[in-house]
């Protein structure tokens, strides 16, 4: 049981580790899907309605790509598979408030900042209470045509101004690092998954632990326990020198027959009883034959003593002195 523990909890380690990578692997499918709507904004949508900013009196955000990102991915969570995930276009200067980076997403932005060569970055992180699990990407302006709304307020659309004010989003230089691009799943989804997964194959796992030991309990009582019982038993009588040449025969044919065809241990030591067998079975007949013998001898030495008792016996003598004149007096008359 110790190590199925042991088991069960490097496979529950294993597990959480494997449903991380998992949500963190489609996390970044999400965000490459994301940049994907994120550039076909920038190059197909924003210069269809680049003269609606213009006009406008209000500035129209289904320009910006990070507000049709936002949207499309809300529409996803719709989808009761994508439902737990968050995402979040989190900037250090930020155009919309709702945007900006906390303290935990600035210290992650810096981490992309000082290590360039860093491209994606997981974990978890504590969020008013509930455990998080986050995968990150760095966040920086490649196409120019975005500047225009981010350098200078001087240059960014009056509309622009008018919604958004002329504090914020400014500044912004190609290819920097301005945010990251990150997306939240609650912990308690993997380590769920993991639990689940866990559970299935501990239970797979003990299923298949309790069956072979079950197999080889039937396959040690068929093999080894069964065989060997009948030598035991043979092996008591012998020592107690209570079998009987019958018994011994009836051991070696019906219960030593098969054990003597293995080619293994048991096999030899079925081969080692087959002979004492046989050596019983060849004293048993020595003893009788010496038995029978001792007994026709003791037969010849009873009757010699009754015909030395009877020819010592007056009764003998005197029929023998008879039998002695009688034939004296028969030869007597036939002169």
């Amino acid at each position: 049981m110790g190590a199925i523990a042991l088991s069960g909890f490097a496979l529950s380690h294993a597990l959480e580790q494997k449903a991380e990578y998992e949500i963190g692997y489609r996390s970044q499918i999400l965000a490459e899907t994301m940049n994907s709507v994120r550039n076909f904004t920038n190059t197909r949508v924003s210069p269809l309605l680049s003269p609606l900013v213009e006009t406008q009196p209000t500035f129209v955000p289904e320009t910006i790509p990070s507000y049709t990102v936002r949207e499309v991915f809300e529409h996803l969570r719709k989808n009761e598979e994508y439902k737990d995930f968050f995402y979040k276009d989190a900037l250090l200067n930020p155009t919309n408030l709702r945007d900006k980076a906390d303290t935990f997403e600035a210290n992650i932005v810096e981490q992309f900042r000082s290590q360039p060569g860093i491209k994606n970055i997981s974990g978890f992180r504590d969020s008013v209470g509930e455990k998080l699990f986050y995968n990150a990407r760095p966040f920086s302006i490649k196409n120019p045509t975005c500047l225009r709304c981010h350098s200078t307020p001087e240059a960014a659309p009056k509309s622009h101004i008018a919604s958004y004010g002329s504090e914020n989003g400014f500044g912004w230089k190609l290819n920097e690092i301005m945010g990251t691009q990150i997306i939240y799943v609650p912990a308690s989804k993997v380590f769920d998954d993991a639990n689940r997964a866990s559970a299935l194959f501990i239970s797979i796992f003990t299923g298949i632990f309790a069956l072979v030991i079950l197999l080889i309990n039937y396959m040690l009582k068929r093999n080894v326990l069964q065989p060997i019982k009948p030598m035991a038993q043979l092996a008591q009588k012998i020592s107690m020198d209570e079998i009987s040449a019958e018994e011994a025969a009836e051991f070696e044919h019906e219960k030593l027959a098969p054990i003597v065809k293995r080619n293994d241990e048991l096999g030899q030591l079925g081969r080692v009883f087959q002979r004492m067998v046989h050596e019983i079975y060849a004293r048993e007949q020595q003893l009788r034959q010496q038995v029978q013998k001792l007994r026709l001898e003791i037969d010849d030495v009873k009757r010699a003593r009754q015909v030395a008792e009877i020819a010592e016996s007056e009764s003998f003598q005197k029929l023998q002195e008879e039998a002695k004149a009688m034939r004296n007096k028969r030869d007597t008359a036939t002169e």
